[in-house]
Formats: C-alpha cells, sequence, structure tokens
C-alpha cells in the first residue's frame, strides 16, 4: 500500500531543491510516485506548515556493552531525582544519564531518530553489547570493534609483521565480531597504563612492547582503507582532557599520513594550557585542519551543564581523573588483555571555568568548520551530556542570541577568552539534517538506506512542526515512520516496535589468518576463538 504525505516542506540535503512538495512511499521504502491508483492510498495526510527529514543517524553513542552497564548501576539514585524534576527547554529529564535499553529506544524515537551506532564494541563482550541493541526498541544499529590496545595486536606489530597480516586480522575480526567501523582508544595507552605507565604520547614508546601510538594508527589506518571500509579509523585520541593536548591531535592527525581518519568527541582533544588557568581552547587549529584536509572528519562530544556519568575504555584518563567524580565513587575494570574501562559520574558546572570553556569549545569547533558534511552532533552520549540533550543543543546553533544568552552566565574568565561572541554563524535547518542524517549515512557508507528522503531509500520519515523554538521543535516530531508504518504520533506510540537492521562492514580477507591467530589467541585471552560473536541469536 502507499503512503502519500502532501504539501511537505522536505529538508534533505542529498537534493538541492527543497520546494514544497509531496512524499510518497510504499511498502518500506520512498518512491518517486505511486505506482497505484490514489483511491488505494493507505494513508494520505496533508502537511503544510511541516518539515519532514530522513530518520536521525547518531554516529557516536553509548548504547550498549559492558561500561554503559556498569554505568548504568552507577547511579540509582538519579531514578527518584529524575521522577521529580522539571523540564528543561522542552525536554524531559531522564530515568537515568545513562537509560536501560527501552528507554534509550523510545527517547531516540520521540526526538526523530532512527538509527544508532555504538562505538566502543570490545571484542570480549561483543556478543552482549549486540543483544542489548537488539533489545533496544525501534532503532537500526551497529557498532565499532575497539582495537589497538589487544596484547596480540600489538606483539604482532612489535615484531614486526607484514601489513597484509594485520590487514587480514582486522577484516577478520571484524566479520567475527558484527562490526561496522574500527575504534581506536588512546592508541597503545590502555595496554600501557597496566604495565605502570601513567600518559603515552603519540610519540613516546609503551613501556614493554616498545611501540609508539602513531605506529599503532598508522597500521591500522593502512589497514582499514586498505579493506575499503567506508568509515574511516575512529579515533580517541592520546591525553584526552588534558590541557595542551592540541599537539598530540594534531600529531595523530599527521601520523595516518595519507589515509583517512575520524577524530571522535573533538571538544575534548582541542585544548591549548595558555589563558588565566592554563587552560585555554585551541578550537580554531583543529578547525582550520579539518577545513583544508578531505581525509578529516569529527564528531563534536558537546558538554552540556547537569549530571552525567563518564565511561570510557581510556583506563588511562579515567584514572587520572578519579578524583573528580561527583558523588565519590568510581569503577574501574580490565578487560581479556583487550582494553579496559573507567566510569566515574560527573557534573558539569556552568559557573566553573573548566566547564564554562568546555562548553563554550564544543560550540566553537560547530561555527568554525565550514562543512557541515565534515561534522557531526554528538554529545558522546553520556559523556557530555545524555542524548536528550540534542534539541537544546540544536537550539544553541541555530540561535545566536540564545546561545549568548547562556554564555553570559559563564565564569567571568571564560566570558574574557572565548572567541564565541565573535562567531555570530547560526546553522540553517539544512546544515542541522546535514550532520544528523545525510552526513552520518554517507560517512558510515549506508546512504543507499538511510540519511536522506530520495526513492529508494528506507521510509524513516520525521515530520516536525515548524516552530520558532528549533528546541520545542526537535524535542518532539509530530510523527515518525519506521519503514513506512506510522509508529509514533503527537507523543503517542502506535507500535510496539519495528522492523530493525543490524549494520555490519564484512570486508573480505585472506581465511588463512585463522591459523596463525588460532594458534596465538588461547596464549593472551581465556574467551575461546569458538565462543566469539558469531551469531546474536
Amino acid at each position: 500500500m502507499t503512503t502519500r504525505l502532501r504539501n511537505v516542506h522536505v529538508c534533505d540535503p542529498s537534493q538541492p531543491d527543497t520546494k514544497v512538495t509531496n512524499l510518497y512511499f510504499e511498502g518500506d521504502k520512498l518512491v518517486a510516485s505511486p505506482t497505484q491508483d490514489i483511491s488505494r492510498f493507505a494513508l494520505d495526510l496533508d502537511l503544510s506548515n511541516r518539515v519532514v527529514m530522513a530518520g536521525g543517524v547518531d554516529i557516536h553513542t553509548h548504547i550498549g556493552g559492558g561500561k554503559t552497564n556498569l554505568a548504568r548501576l552507577l547511579l540509582p539514585e538519579r531514578v527518584r531525582i529524575a521522577d521529580n524534576a522539571n523540564s528543561i527547554d522542552g525536554i524531559r529529564p531522564l530515568s537515568s544519564p545513562v537509560p536501560g535499553t527501552w528507554e534509550t529506544g523510545r527517547r531516540y524515537l520521540e526526538m526523530g531518530y532512527t538509527a544508532c551506532f555504538e562505538p566502543a564494541v570490545l571484542p570480549a563482550n561483543a556478543r552482549h553489547a549486540f543483544l542489548e541493541m537488539k533489545d533496544t526498541p525501534w532503532l537500526d544499529t551497529g557498532g565499532y570493534l575497539m582495537l589497538g590496545n589487544e596484547e596480540l595486536l600489538l606483539r604482532w606489530i612489535a615484531n614486526g609483521v607484514p601489513q597484509s597480516q594485520i590487514n587480514d586480522y582486522v577484516g577478520w575480526m571484524l566479520n567475527t565480531h558484527r562490526c561496522l567501523a574500527v575504534k581506536v582508544v588512546n592508541a597503545g595507552g590502555i595496554s600501557a597504563f597496566k604495565y605502570n605507565q601513567r600518559e603515552l604520547n603519540v610519540d613516546e614508546k609503551h613501556n614493554h612492547y616498545g611501540l609508539s601510538p602513531r605506529k599503532i594508527l598508522h597500521t591500522l589506518a593502512t589497514a582499514v582503507d586498505s579493506l575499503g571500509l567506508a568509515h574511516p579509523l575512529h579515533v580517541h585520541c592520546s591525553n584526552l582532557g588534558r590541557p595542551g593536548n592540541i599537539e598530540s591531535t594534531l600529531a595523530t592527525i599527521d601520523a595516518i599520513e595519507d589515509c583517512r581518519l575520524h577524530i571522535t568527541h573533538a571538544q575534548f582533544h582541542c585544548y591549548g594550557s595558555d589563558g588565566p588557568h592554563g587552560f585555554s581552547s585551541a578550537a580554531k587549529q583543529l578547525a582550520d585542519r579539518v577545513n583544508e584536509s578531505d581525509r578529516l572528519t569529527v564528531d563534536i562530544g558537546q558538554v552540556l551543564f547537569g549530571q552525567t556519568v563518564t565511561i570510557s575504555g581510556d583506563t588511562m584518563h579515567q584514572f587520572a581523573n578519579k578524583g573528580l567524580a561527583r558523588p565519590r565513587k568510581v569503577i574501574f575494570s580490565e578487560m581479556e588483555c583487550q582494553a579496559g574501562c573507567g566510569v566515574l559520574p560527573f557534573r558539569y558546572r556552568q559557573s566553573q571555568y573548566v566547564h564554562g570553556l568546555q562548553w563554550s569549545i564544543g560550540l566553537e569547533l560547530f561555527l568554525l568548520v565550514e562543512d557541515a558534511s565534515k561534522i557531526f552532533l554528538t554529545t558522546d552520549h553520556p559523556n557530555g551530556a545524555p542524548f536528550t540533550s540534542y534539541p537544546h543543543l540544536i537550539r544553541l546553533l541555530m540561535d545566536y542570541d540564545f546561545r549568548m544568552a547562556v554564555f553570559s552566565e559563564l565564569h567571568k574568565d571564560v566570558k574574557s577568552t572565548s572567541l564565541l561572541p565573535s562567531l555570530k554563524r547560526e546553522y540553517t535547518l539544512s546544515e542541522i539534517a546535514m550532520m544528523t542524517r545525510w552526513g552520518p549515512a554517507k560517512i558510515l557508507g549506508l546512504h543507499s538506506q538511510m540519511g536522506h528522503l530520495q526513492p529508494g531509500a528506507n521510509a524513516d520519515v520525521v515530520v516536525y512542526r515548524s516552530d520558532r523554538n528549533v528546541s520545542e521543535m526537535f524535542a518532539q516530531p509530530e510523527m515518525v515512520f519506521r519503514r513506512g508504518k506510522l509508529v509514533y504520533r503527537d507523543g503517542q506510540f502506535l507500535e510496539a516496535n519495528c522492523p530493525k537492521q543490524h549494520f555490519e562492514a564484512k570486508p573480505d580477507f585472506d581465511n588463512s589468518i585463522v591459523k596463525p591467530l588460532r594458534k596465538a589467541w588461547d596464549d593472551y585471552y581465556t574467551v575461546s576463538m569458538d565462543a566469539l560473536c558469531t551469531s546474536m541469536e
């Protein structure tokens, strides 16, 4: 059966023409025009004065896996606080900074998002992570496999095995663990922490393996490009959160040479060491590199004020910050000699200099990167803020006066040093759609199916009421269609669930890698190769 949406303002940056038009879908796909008699329309709606976009795509959000569950357990008291809290800027509070699977799916759909990607799937618990994603309703999902700190890989690189062997290893790991991309967290640093190092700069040697992050990054970036993966190497740089870390971020960009690179939660990686408190913005330096490069993209990891919980595989960084936990409780874990994690509750305060500057730096990056297809809207949920903050963040980007009203409440030293007042750019609806729909779908290699409203795409369609308060507009769409079915309307869920898809890369590789891999695997890990995530059933 065919659905027709009449007189809609289509906001789709993949199409140059944004005039008011009709939108059609048959079954679960968008079509250029109906193939059936219009008298047989299953649904025919006049949507004058509405804005229609494709379903949102979150490129980086922690929604499944071991450390996500640890975070859910860490703050049970937040459930009571959320029950008694008022909504802020039209957004109801979450039951926890890291909600369970059911609430995660509902709250994403309520904002018009239909696909989310977990950026830190550890090989040892990939099966668990994907079962959680499967249990998250309404959302298409995928995961990025964490590599770059496994003892076996570091040993192989240190021993100088051929690049082709590393390529086959990465290909086998992605296929076996059903992942879409490769993520590196503090290359070599999680392993080095276990050997008593407390920092590892890009050209510093790992105490045990004698490897530098530069070597690890270049080796993995080469493997990603050699395998033809759509998404570049997805990198959490060295020295996250440290004053002056812009130097290691720029060194990371140089380390991968001619390969492609995506820097994640970039706000945490562009700090200088100037200013009244030895902490300053280096957003312009990073933005300049993004603007001049055709192989570099970033997502922001925007900080917003309030209580959250920080979760990261970067045990080295989390351990250094353990004294900043609010409330005072932390969790650290080592995982199968493959990685680790640290979980710390954290409260970003508007009156605090560093927190205010972090807020400002993220917005500076958004406003200084000229091409919205190179930058993606994230809060690194829940690290910078819960994902439900997105409508508020969109309003900050689209409304200069509102941005400055918040800025006026910050610490006086932030107001005296930040570039933000001079950045009067206001994002357009098309730019918002670019960095929350078309851009993420394209960089993940999924643009044939999602992120736009052209014929042949999945009929994941979001209908927003035009509203001068864009936070209210994006906090609750009027309707959401999933695969052509109307599943949400005026605050009501009309379907208990809907068909979902799990995306994975499946690169080609030489299967002969299995023999040396099996020989070495049991020397390093307790989870056998035969027990790895080859199925989610």
